[in-house]
């Protein structure tokens, strides 16, 4: 019983705080890549999705076969977006 609990409890964490940070990163990356665009349609256009973005998310945690590897998944992605991010940021697409 209490290993169902701290599962739950690791679950949840993730879906929250590695939820937030995936979401987030993905935000920037597609602000990043819409910046030709006037900044406050730019601004508007990235975050919109974020909210879809934010409930796939949540939802795939919960979906999972467990809470390590909602973790990894969340730990993975969320690196390779950030690096794609600061790659853009740094020095464009080309």
């Amino acid at each position: 019983m209490m290993r169902h609990r701290v599962s739950v409890a690791s679950r949840t964490l993730a879906a929250i705080l590695g939820g937030y940070a995936l979401t987030s990163a993905l935000t920037m990356l597609l602000l990043a890549a819409l910046m030709p665009m006037p900044e406050t349609m730019a601004r508007v256009s990235a975050l919109k999705p974020g909210f879809l973005i934010y409930l796939l998310i949540l939802l795939w945690v919960f979906h999972a076969r467990s809470a390590t590897r909602a973790w990894a998944w969340l730990a993975a992605w969320t690196g390779v977006a950030s690096a794609l991010c600061w790659a853009v940021l740094k020095g464009g697409w080309s």
